[in-house]
């Protein structure tokens, strides 16, 4: 196998990590919420519900900004039915996901998770612009944010929260060019009722940040025009656009599945490229930052029909996919290059956080415990933080069916404050080990700290109930940096973390 090479030097950098590249996603959805992370009665709950377990895993895993409630979930949302007293609170049908929503668990107990999980941990609510408007939008931001005085300020005090919530991150709808979105609109209806919604939020509060929605996929018919005529009605009134994207392996092509990150990075750059149109068409010197705010592996193949199959549950075992080591990896290539473009993508949220489509899983009643997928973001929160350094491979290629050509090496560096950098690499050789070759000679670095692997005998291996231990990162052997050249050898389809010091 030839070998990979690339060059650190601390002049040429892409940006500066935003923690809330680590942001995650809890949404009324499935188990998420009930028996996920709030299960009253679980041997291990607090008095407020939530369980302790997995508020340990979450803490562990590093997430940041939490985008709530939704999702598909919000163009339903009535957000008065999730507050007061619990005994109160309607049952109401959830169109989106076919089930029953009990709202036990709503906007209070929400903000209290985020506080017990802890400071680093920032609200991220989505207002409903699919079956309401902006009277709503603003009604809930004065509940949730004014200090007191007013009518839903008052309210939210009498409910037992005197000091405000303080939520800064809005989302202003979601995947509203999405035809399976309740209240679903054209680029044109949507942009207006942005824009307004995006205006009477910042009469009354003139820092609040706004996401606009993008496009639901690179792939939808309206991509790029969409973004264009949203951004064209709102680009002066909101902050970032969002991104979602969600990668699955299809019939058995693992060559194109482990290349996923080439579509990711190409769906940043189109869009980026769109909104410095719009901004440059508007003559406008302000810059439109990116919200990824859903991305993950998902196996969406199997949803539309588990869906279908429900008849109003409360909280049924809902797009519970279980990870391999190949969609551990995957999900490496996707930090990757969301990092790879931090000097736009400045929020992210890995959707969900717990039970569907997640990095922690749960049994009612049960244990809590690590997916493969937690390893990486829990690594990536930890040393991901710092200066992006610009990394540009020179790597041996292979062929994919629907990616094209693409590096068998995918790769990023971040240097922190104190001057030690981590690599984050990618082999995607299913295979062959990778020899890794990386010049440092200008970054003062004299040793390798640790080079932590993810990688398996079996690339199917997963963790489970029964099993939650099998896989985890095991310690690589002959990582070496001397003369100013640091030498790996990656093992076939796997996830590295290699840390400089």
């Amino acid at each position: 196998m030839a070998t990979a090479r690339f060059t650190l030097d601390p002049a040429f950098t892409i940006g500066t990590v935003d923690p809330r590249l680590f942001g995650s996603f809890v949404e009324h959805l499935g188990r998420c919420v009930y028996t996920g992370i709030f299960e009253p009665g679980h041997p291990g709950a607090d008095e407020a519900g939530l369980r302790t377990d997995v508020l340990d895993l979450v803490r562990e895993l590093g997430v940041t900004a939490v985008r709530y409630p939704g999702g598909n979930f919000v163009s339903g949302y009535k957000w008065e039915d999730s507050v007061g007293p619990v005994e109160d609170r309607p049952r109401r049908l959830d169109l989106a996901w076919r089930t029953t929503e009990p709202n036990r668990f709503g906007l209070s107990e929400y903000i209290a998770f985020l506080r017990k999980v802890g400071a680093q941990a920032e609200p991220m609510m989505a207002v409903n612009l699919g079956t309401r408007g902006v009277a709503e939008a603003i009604e809930l931001q004065e509940y949730a944010n004014h200090p007191s005085g007013t009518a839903l300020s008052d309210l939210r005090a009498e409910h037992g929260d005197k000091d405000p919530f303080g939520i800064r991150l809005w989302c202003l709808g979601n995947e509203m060019d999405g035809p399976w979105q309740t209240g679903h609109k054209t680029a044109e209806e949507y942009g207006r009722t942005a824009a307004e919604t995006a205006r009477a939020m910042r009469q009354i509060d003139k820092d609040v940040e706004l996401v606009a929605c993008g496009s639901s996929g690179q792939g939808m018919e309206t991509f790029a025009a969409w973004e264009s005529t949203v951004l064209q009605e709102t680009y002066d009134l909101v902050d970032f656009i969002s991104l979602h994207a969600y990668y699955e392996e299809h019939d058995g092509d693992r060559d194109s599945f482990l290349a996923s990150a080439v579509d990711m990075e190409s769906f940043i750059e189109n869009v980026v490229a769109t909104c410095d149109h719009v901004g440059a068409r508007l003559k406008s010197k302000k810059r439109i930052n990116l919200s990824f705010d859903e991305w993950n592996v998902w196996y969406m193949s199997r949803t539309d029909a588990e869906v279908s199959a429900l008849d109003w549950p409360e909280a049924p075992r809902l797009l519970e996919d279980v990870y391999s080591v190949t969609d551990a990896v995957v999900l490496g290539s996707l930090l990757i290059a969301l990092l790879r473009h931090a000097d736009r993508v400045t929020v992210a949220c890995l959707a969900q956080l717990v039970n569907v489509i997640a990095p922690i899983m749960t049994e009612p009643g049960g244990p809590a415990w690590r997916q493969t997928t937690f390893f990486p973001f829990a690594q990536a929160s930890k040393h991901g933080r710092g200066e992006v350094l610009d990394v540009r491979v020179d790597s041996p290629t292979y062929d994919t069916e629907r990616h094209g050509t693409a590096d068998l090496l995918h790769a990023t560096a971040v240097r922190a404050a104190d001057g030690t950098v981590t690599v984050f690499a990618v082999n995607r050789s299913q295979t062959n080990s990778l020899p890794l070759e990386v010049a440092v000679g200008g970054m003062r670095l004299t040793s390798v700290t640790e080079h932590s692997v993810l990688a398996d005998a079996d690339p199917d291996a997963r963790n489970t109930l029964t099993d939650p231990e099998r896989v985890a990162p095991h310690a690589a052997a002959g990582t070496v940096l001397a003369d100013g050249v640091l030498t790996a050898e990656l093992e076939p389809l796997s996830w590295n973390v290699i840390r400089l010091g």
